[in-house]
């Protein structure tokens, strides 16, 4: 099977940078949101990235002509799904929301459509279970920003086919992505990982080992990561992160447990930058 036509539920931040690379791929793409203003914002934002593409000459007006004219809105799940190869579910990390998609969605996509999660941690088995076609369905979990991070974790869930992981790897290609694929697993690699770093790194501003600002300092210069533990959640959000925590903790034991500092800060309101203020303060003006 070779995928043609992609549909994405939901154009938050990941779902419009997903919308955004499969249509520059040559997929034709529609992607959705019961919300119009979250549409409005989402158009907006890749025109925004094509423009500055443009300015820097990483992509020529016509290439970005070509693409703006194979990428759709919509505001149905149903209309996301009509006639799709691949419907890629880009929702919130709450598995009772992508349960009711993905058997909404296995109602309305074609009998041989590949059905897809974003998640970053939840069981893709699960989702497959809300479908009659689970050998169809596994992860594609990207990273933001999507258009400029390499890695798709590519998650098999327990019954997905050979025929499905190789038309999405496929995909992948296209999409100028670098996959690896990845047993299902609470976290799969990359999550579960990163919860760890950044569940240790509250552990330690709250024991005062060092402050926010040095912790960062110290894991960018000494360990070569390109963002430091507390830039990358207040990206990602602190409510997530938490939400993540708490499955993981769940799912692998005692060595998740969320650290009380996180804990605190999810409750005072300090989500992240998408709140103007996390573990730092962002001007939101």
């Amino acid at each position: 099977m070779r995928v043609k036509k992609i549909g994405v539920v939901g154009a938050g931040i990941m779902g419009r940078g997903i919308a955004q690379v499969a249509v520059q791929a040559g997929f034709h793409t529609v992607l959705q949101d019961v919300d119009a203003k979250q549409i409005e914002a989402a158009r907006a934002q890749i025109r925004q990235s094509w423009d500055k593409g443009v300015e820097l000459k990483k992509l020529s007006q016509a290439e970005v002509d070509d693409a703006a004219q194979h990428l759709e809105t919509a505001a149905t799940v149903a209309d996301a799904a009509r006639g799709a190869d691949l419907v890629i579910e880009a929702a919130p990390e709450n598995m009772v929301l992508k349960l009711q998609i993905f058997a909404e969605l296995d109602r309305h996509a074609p009998a041989g459509a590949i059905l897809a999660s974003n998640t970053s941690s939840l069981s893709i088995t699960e989702m497959a279970g809300a479908t009659h076609r689970a050998e169809r369905v596994l992860g594609l979990h990207f990273f933001n920003p999507v258009p400029r991070m390499k890695l798709l974790e590519v998650v098999r869930a327990l019954e997905t086919d050979d025929d499905t992981l190789h038309a999405v790897l496929d995909v992948a290609h296209r999409m100028h992505k670098e996959p690896v694929v990845v047993r299902e697993s609470p976290g799969f690699v990359t999550t579960r990982i990163n919860a760890m770093i950044g569940n240790e790194a509250f552990y330690m501003l709250q024991e005062g080992v060092a402050s926010a600002q040095d912790i960062d300092k110290a894991l960018k210069l000494g360990l070569n990561h390109p963002m430091g533990p507390f830039e990358l959640v207040d990206l990602v959000g602190l409510d997530t992160r938490l939400s993540i925590l708490e499955y993981l903790h769940r799912s692998l034991g005692e060595k998740f447990r969320p650290a009380p500092l996180l804990v605190q800060h999810v409750k005072a309101g300090r989500l992240g930058k998408k709140v103007g203020r996390g573990v730092y303060e962002y001007d939101t003006e």
